[in-house]
């Protein structure tokens, strides 16, 4: 397929779609695909969410410029199959989280819902320029998960500009007040700091910041220089 698809005159985005067997993003590149399914079908509950979105460590190294990881589509808006759509079943914190990680993944944002029933709050998550540009980063690195606290899980994202972007995500049932340090993070000690989401500079901190993650929901940042 990759030589008969290099004879094409035109653009092709060739998607290897066999659910993530047989650790297709260790060749998938090499067969001229320039995105791979990792996992099987997403459905719009936070167990699926957790379970596919939480679990892209092992292929973190074979993403980049050309060839991604997709870890399937996004299950926001109106979603299902056929003609018996549904509004998603995801919290409003979880959608938060879904397109935050889904983002630090540099994973393809590929839309799973009905375009002409999109709300105001559907279309924010989808249009906020800021996400949408940490996703579309040209360094192309996908996230790492760097900590582990609990329900706590710190994922960072290297960017282009040589800053980062950051999401401290609790993926536990109540509301956490928490402590992000920097260090354990490794991240550098003095950082300036804006939540993507809100599209707000929330200052400089030093070693580290306290935070209040709701439930299933993330806190996004992006350092600035």
């Amino acid at each position: 397929m990759k030589e008969a698809l290099n004879q094409v005159n035109r653009d092709i985005v060739y998607s290897l779609c066999q659910y993530g067997m047989s650790k297709v993003w260790r060749w998938g590149a090499e067969v001229g695909g320039n995105l791979w399914r990792t996992t099987g079908d997403i459905t719009d509950t936070w167990e699926s969410l957790k379970e596919i979105g939480f679990s892209q460590i092992e292929n973190q190294p074979f993403a980049g410029p050309g060839h991604w990881n997709d870890p399937d589509m996004l299950v926001v808006g109106w979603v299902g199959w056929g003609p018996n759509l549904h509004p998603t079943k995801l919290t409003p914190d979880e959608q938060y989280t879904h397109i935050s990680l889904w983002c630090l993944l540099s994973a393809p944002l590929l839309l799973g819902c009905d375009l002409q029933q999109l709300d105001p709050f559907t279309l924010n998550l989808l249009t906020n320029d800021e996400v949408l540009a940490i996703d579309q980063d040209v360094l192309g690195y996908q996230a790492k998960q760097t900590l582990v606290e609990g329900d706590i899980q710190v994922w960072v994202k290297k960017l282009a500009d040589g800053t980062s972007a950051i999401g401290i995500f609790n993926l536990g049932d109540t509301t956490q007040g928490y402590y992000f340090d920097f260090a354990k993070a490794g991240l550098p000690s003095h950082l300036h700091l804006r939540n993507v989401w809100k599209n707000e500079n929330l200052g400089s901190f030093v070693k580290g910041m306290g935070l209040k993650i709701p439930s299933h929901g993330v806190v996004f940042l992006r350092q600035i220089l």
